[in-house]
């Protein structure tokens, strides 16, 4: 069975593996992508915030306790959406229980929208990023990172298992659906390049500030063996956008 966008989070077994994953130190999302968007997020004092595909909103919970004015999540999976109530809880965030393409994106509303590793489920990002460009005010600040297109671009290199020692990168110019084989499960994601990334973004309007692949920083590992391991491929792109 396929699982697409945010559906696979409500399976039970994958929810509580892919959670384990996510809250061990050296995973990618903390030892990487998590300092990545702190450092270009910079000051969020006073900032109205949007965030897509928030998961559990702990991000969130980060976000207003750093000063953010306001918060709004926004999750598709009914189980992480549960998650993110409960995180919520005792704070002044929200919560929009929906995917991306059916939340409605009021005109001018935030100072900065977020997403973390979920755009590349979405099919259509053109129109995606022009409804996050009309939703923030002038000078609007988004922030998003997916999956690296180098390691989108095929999954045949998972048959030797979800630790990868090499990875195979083909078909890169042929964009569209990808069926990753993760935690037990096949799961739909959208392969596009970098390009297209960046024409999307600036086609919608956005002046590209920074661009970012992840360069793993050695202080961020106990383990020299995974620090080494994580130097050799760009697991993560990060995009800092303006309006």
């Amino acid at each position: 069975m396929e699982f697409k966008g945010s559906s696979v989070y409500d399976q039970t077994d994958f929810l509580s593996n892919y959670l384990k994953r996510r809250g061990r130190q050296e995973s990618p999302n903390n030892a990487i992508e998590k300092p990545i968007i702190f450092e270009l997020l910079g000051d969020v004092s006073g900032k109205r915030i949007l965030d897509l595909g928030c998961g559990d909103a702990a991000f969130g919970r980060e976000l207003m306790a750093a000063g953010a004015v306001s918060y709004e999540g926004v999750e598709g999976s009914e189980a992480m959406a549960l998650l993110a109530k409960e995180t919520l809880k005792e704070t002044s965030g929200t919560l929009f229980q929906g995917t991306m393409e059916e939340y409605p994106f009021p005109k001018g509303r935030f100072d900065v929208v977020t997403s973390r590793f979920a755009i590349h489920y979405i099919e259509d990002v053109e129109t995606l990023f022009a409804k996050v460009y009309a939703s923030l005010n002038e000078q609007g600040h988004f922030l998003f990172s997916v999956q690296h297109p180098l390691t989108t671009s095929s999954f045949e290199s998972k048959q030797a298992g979800e630790r990868r020692e090499n990875w195979l990168v083909d078909d890169y110019f042929i964009q569209g659906e990808r069926k990753e084989p993760w935690i037990d499960k096949i799961v739909v994601k959208h392969h596009r390049t970098i390009e297209t990334y960046f024409t999307a973004l600036t086609g919608a309007g956005f002046k590209v500030k920074a661009l970012r692949e992840g360069e793993p920083d050695r202080q961020s590992f106990t383990s020299e063996e995974e620090y080494q391991r994580r130097r050799r491929i760009p697991v993560m792109l990060v995009f800092s956008c303006e309006k």
